[in-house]
């Protein structure tokens, strides 16, 4: 018996969804149809459990496409993902009081749109580091040829963000896992030049289906064709952006590491790293058929694959692995997706609210995290349960450090 949820779209490709027992809005359904319509689409869309209404296609959703990308399905935060790495401590090795931890961890990893003086600036760094500039010359030529190609997506200051965590639900937490394991978890993306980039190539692809876009279901889901005049320049863009936004994640861990050693006993990593992205485009074989193969807010689950799927600052995370299911395009989700928008999260969620929701962990516990509290955001044991048939758990994790943008 299959895991998902078959929907017949008049005109289009079916939508398999797997939502059992989880509450997904119609927006959020008539957004997937729209892009089921498309005659660019392979096979069928799938919905993850998480999906929820976002612009330019649905979060939770993986789109499989021939010999086309759909720019603002990728979205422009190009290569966002999650990185988690295990270590050789244990819950007993923690200090009782962890504020100071996150306090230099908040220092520093650039986050948000704080400055420190002599270490970031709205965000960025205010003086690169040694160790992020090296990161930095593995990109740098790339960068230039695109930008060679394309100078409006030149970013003003692209090494000075990387290395640094951003906003909304990017996140760094040290959590433990169900042995008292103490592991390092983050989610970031490609930062500015990602969304420069992202950005422009959606305009892109608008004014190339100008005489076309009037047969649209929606004017965000322009594509771009294999061929055409700007196809493999942001196929070009695309794969570096999702490098950056890899690079991006290891660069913090680094600095997060030297915060835990200068304050905890002396530790190795692990036998377990993950390192995923989970809003980008690939290409990959399906259904005898090489295709584009683009995760918006979804997790590579191929068999054997480690994923990591976030609930939220106050219920923990998954560590999965994946079963390969070829219906999924081997996915998963890639978090317990929203339950209530921003706005809608800071006018019924109450401080008080809140901080009971994050009792005993060391986070913000302030109005202006409001939209990330755990009530913002579905069940993720719910979420979880809906896609058995794709991964299996390996590991929870609960938080006992928070960091947010």
């Amino acid at each position: 018996m299959s895991g998902y949820n078959e929907i017949e779209v008049e005109g289009g490709f079916p939508l398999k969804m797997w939502t059992k027992n989880v509450l997904i809005e119609d927006a959020a359904i008539d957004q997937m149809k729209n892009v089921a319509k498309l005659p660019i689409i392979h096979k069928h869309v799938a919905a993850m459990p998480d999906c929820h209404w976002g612009l330019g296609a649905t979060v939770g959703s993986v789109i499989p496409t021939k010999k086309a990308i759909i720019p603002a399905a990728v979205g422009v935060d190009i290569g966002c993902g999650m990185m988690a790495w295990k270590t050789t401590l244990n819950a007993n090795q923690l200090p009782d009081n962890l504020a100071a931890i996150r306090s230099d961890i908040e220092h520093a990893v650039p986050h948000g749109f704080v400055s420190a003086k002599g270490r970031a600036r709205k965000g960025g760094w205010e003086i690169v580091p040694s160790s992020v500039s090296t990161r930095w010359r593995d990109l740098e030529d790339r960068y230039r040829k695109i930008v060679e190609r394309h100078p409006r997506i030149s970013h003003k200051a692209p090494v000075h963000q990387l290395g640094s965590l951003g906003t909304g639900n990017h996140f760094i937490e040290i959590c433990l896992d169900e042995n008292d394991a103490v592991w390092v978890m983050l989610h970031s993306g490609s930062r500015g030049p990602g969304n420069v980039i992202g950005q422009y190539f959606i305009r892109l692809a608008k004014k190339d289906m100008e005489r076309h876009i009037s047969n649209l279901p929606d004017e965000n889901l322009a594509y771009l064709t294999e061929g055409s005049e700007h196809f493999d320049d942001y196929v070009f863009a695309l794969n570096w952006a999702q490098d950056y936004a890899s690079e991006n994640r290891q660069a913090m861990m680094e600095q997060i590491l030297r915060v835990m050693r200068k304050h905890l006993p002396k530790f190795q990593i692990g036998d377990m790293a993950v390192n995923c992205h989970h809003n980008y485009a690939t290409i990959e074989e399906h259904f005898g058929e090489k295709v584009w193969v683009t995760r918006k807010g979804a997790v590579r689950a191929q068999a054997g694959d480690l994923g990591i799927i976030p609930g939220s600052m106050g219920t923990g995370s998954f560590i999965v692995r994946g079963k390969g299911n070829a219906d999924s395009f081997c996915s998963c989700s890639h978090g317990a997706g929203r339950a209530m928008s921003r706005t809608q999260a800071r006018q019924n969620i109450t401080l008080m609210d809140h901080c009971a929701a994050t009792e005993g962990i060391e986070c913000r516990k302030d109005k202006d995290v409001i939209d990330e509290s755990p009530a913002a955001y579905k069940d993720i044991s719910s979420v979880i349960a809906a896609q058995s048939d794709l991964i299996e758990v390996v590991h929870r994790l609960r938080q006992v450090v928070n960091v947010k943008g």
